[in-house]
């Protein structure tokens, strides 16, 4: 797996990117351990983790030739990938169009199609509105109300209610003052951006589920186990294992 050297996902307990900031995570019954060089990965592969690398060009591509390439980025648009980087493509979301750039591509909107394997065409266009939990969708994001470093002021797992303050936004690290990032709805804090990230205006910074299941927080998603699922298919599908 490849990633930046700063990650931005938000649901950081079920994401193995977290390996970057902690050196090694766990999701679930799966772990994941940053590494430094192919010895390493080698290694890594031994043991039967995810073997994590800063590398946010995927230079590891050109370097290693995979059997295998998934292009999880969900930048909502390709940034480079090619049918031609291995002998299976797969595109995860908007972007991406099977058959051109890729084999296949995986539906990430919620609704009658998610997860489903496209092998034709291209995934939903993306809406910019974030699918409904418990009846909330926009309204269950925290997002940063100015440029500076993330500060939370809240865990993953913690009960926030309504107009609660989840995070500031310093206009330097260990600055005085901030923005505060307040909580449109009550629930659970689902996802949360680490502190000491730097944000921007209106990028998203933290998760609430209304459902206020803790549990939750620490567990894959029915969405993402679906899309997971949608780039297995196609895994098996067009490599013939």
């Amino acid at each position: 797996m490849t990633e930046t050297a700063a990650p931005s996902a938000v649901r950081r307990k079920v994401c193995f990117s977290q390996a970057v900031y902690e050196g090694r995570t766990r999701v679930e019954d799966v772990s994941a351990v940053l590494v430094r060089d192919d010895a390493e990965m080698q290694t890594v592969f031994a043991e039967k983790r995810i073997a994590v690398f800063v590398d946010p060009t995927a230079a590891i591509v050109q370097r290693r030739g995979p059997a295998v390439v998934v292009d999880a980025i969900m930048a909502k648009k390709n940034t480079g990938t090619a049918r031609n980087d291995a002998p299976v493509v797969i595109g995860v979301g908007p972007g991406f169009t099977a058959g051109t750039d890729c084999h296949g591509v995986v539906e990430t909107m919620r609704g009658h199609t998610l997860g489903r394997l496209i092998i034709r065409g291209s995934a939903l266009p993306d809406t910019g509105i974030p699918g409904s939990i418990g009846g909330y969708t926009s309204e269950r994001l925290l997002r940063a109300g100015a440029d500076g470093v993330f500060e939370a002021l809240v865990e993953i797992g913690d009960a926030i209610r309504k107009g609660d303050a989840a995070a500031l936004v310093r206009p330097e690290a260990g600055g005085s003052g901030g923005i505060p990032v307040r909580a449109g709805i009550t629930g659970v804090v689902r996802g949360l951006l680490p502190s000491g990230i730097s944000v921007t205006r209106g990028m998203k910074a933290g998760d609430i589920d209304p459902r206020c299941e803790r549990e939750h927080c620490f567990t894959v998603s029915d969405k993402a186990l679906a899309i997971a699922g949608g780039v297995l298919e196609g895994i098996l599908r067009f490599g013939l294992f």
